[in-house]
């Protein structure tokens, strides 16, 4: 197969799918249209020795410790959802509502990440948010378009909006990071978001030197490696989990028995109240139902690697400068790892585990694999736990008869026409 000019391999093999994401230094991610530099670089595009010290520096404020810490936050926003479509709920004299979930759950998120990101900050992370999503509007055309080499440089509207946009987002971060670097120098209690994380992991290594041939070697990230983080933070965290949340909900108002199910859960469990951050881990058909939904509608739907050196994986050779293509989504729904039900909702499938589901074939690649597997699938669990909890204790719910069922894989796997549901007040 080609990929434009470049000749790219599909590799399907679950055992040299493993081999090639393990492999980070000979398998790395393909060269990018310059253009989404202004987005956000970090840790997701990084390579070598820069992406080894992000990671680094990451690994400390995504530890479940650390997580644990921000539930006030994760709460607080799933809460204010819940009354926004309590009240929604009220109004109608049926006691029930119908609204676009994708556009709710995409608000969910970023929310999420403004309070659990910039916690002191939240309404400069909003305004952050703001700014990102618009700018991700512009450049996507710009990348869907032939590449013209140096376009980025000419003064047309839309680069001048996008560079403008860059501007303030870099503006508002750099007056929040200070704010924040002074505090943490003062000796003051650093704030439990991923921002104070970071920071105070960053601050830690830069007061650690290594001694290469008798010269000192700073190992932190500088002011500008650190807005990069930030902004992925957003664009990351925002897609995965709002993607993974709409497509669940969709699933179980299109299955009412698992539904049912996780409710009743649910109920037994804790009633109306709120799960503590341990027993979120404990609602064994949530987890289920969730694994599935990730089966069936991975966010990431492919992963593309460019071969750095001439190689062999099983019995290919791949030279240098190959694209490889690893199709998530196919993999995940393939009748002869999976069984005849592949392509079907069915969550019992994971009843004893992700391992006793595929047959130990481990083909479960939706956050990724090996030393790269993403850093914030906690995070995205947590909080997707968390809101499918909350909504199975206030709401029931079915599809709108204007549902149209149109995976499009876009930034991610995204229901093309929205996921309109339908949904009513339980009853006490």
């Amino acid at each position: 197969m080609w990929s434009g000019p470049i000749p790219m391999v599909n590799i399907r093999d679950t055992e040299l799918m493993r081999e090639v994401l393990m492999k980070i230094n000979e398998f790395q991610k393909p060269q990018t249209n310059p253009i989404l530099k202004v987005v956000g670089t970090g840790v997701f595009q990084l390579e070598g020795h820069a992406w080894a010290k992000h990671r680094k520096l990451l690994n400390p404020a995504f530890h479940m410790e650390k997580l644990k810490l921000m539930l006030p936050a994760f709460n607080a926003s799933v809460s204010d959802l819940i009354q926004k479509w309590e009240k929604m709920a009220m109004a109608s004299n049926t006691g029930s509502f119908e609204v676009d979930t994708w556009i709710y759950l995409h608000k969910l998120s970023a929310d999420v990440i403004s309070r659990a990101a910039f916690s002191s900050s939240y309404e400069e992370g909003q305004r952050i948010f703001e700014l990102i999503t618009e700018q991700l509007q512009l450049v996507v055309p710009l990348v869907n378009s032939v590449y013209f080499p140096g376009w980025r440089f000419v003064p047309t509207k839309t680069n001048r909006r996008i560079m403008h946009i860059d501007r303030e987002i870099k503006t508002l971060l750099k007056g929040i990071i200070n704010k924040r670097k002074k505090a943490i120098k003062a000796g003051e209690k650093t704030n439990d978001d991923l921002l104070g994380l970071l920071l105070e992991s960053n601050h830690t290594e830069l007061g650690n030197y290594n001694n290469v041939n008798n010269k000192k070697q700073k190992i932190g990230i500088t002011l500008e490696e650190v807005i990069g983080e930030c902004k992925i933070f957003y664009l990351a965290g925002q897609e995965t989990t709002s993607t993974l949340l709409a497509w669940t909900l969709i699933m179980l108002a299109k299955h009412q028995d698992w539904q049912a199910r996780a409710r009743d859960e649910v109920l037994n469990a804790f009633g109306r109240n709120s799960p503590d951050f341990h027993a979120l881990n404990h609602f064994k058909t949530i987890n289920m139902i969730l694994q599935e939904v990730l089966r069936l509608y991975s966010p990431v739907a492919e992963l593309h690697r460019t071969v750095c050196e001439d190689i062999k994986v099983g019995d290919i050779f791949l030279p240098a400068g190959v694209l490889v293509n690893l199709p998530l989504l196919d993999v995940q729904q393939d009748e002869k790892i999976w069984g005849s039900d592949a392509k079907e909702f069915n969550p019992d499938r994971f009843s004893e585990g992700i391992g006793k589901a595929t047959g130990r074939n481990m083909s479960f690649f939706v956050f990724g694999w090996g030393p790269r597997i993403c850093i914030g699938s906690n995070f995205a669990m947590i909080e997707a736990r968390l809101a499918l909890i909350l909504i199975l204790q206030h709401f029931t719910f079915e599809l709108s008869p204007s549902y149209a069922h149109a995976p499009a894989a876009i930034t991610t796997v995204q229901p093309q026409y929205g996921a309109p549901i339908i949904f009513k007040l339980l009853k006490s």
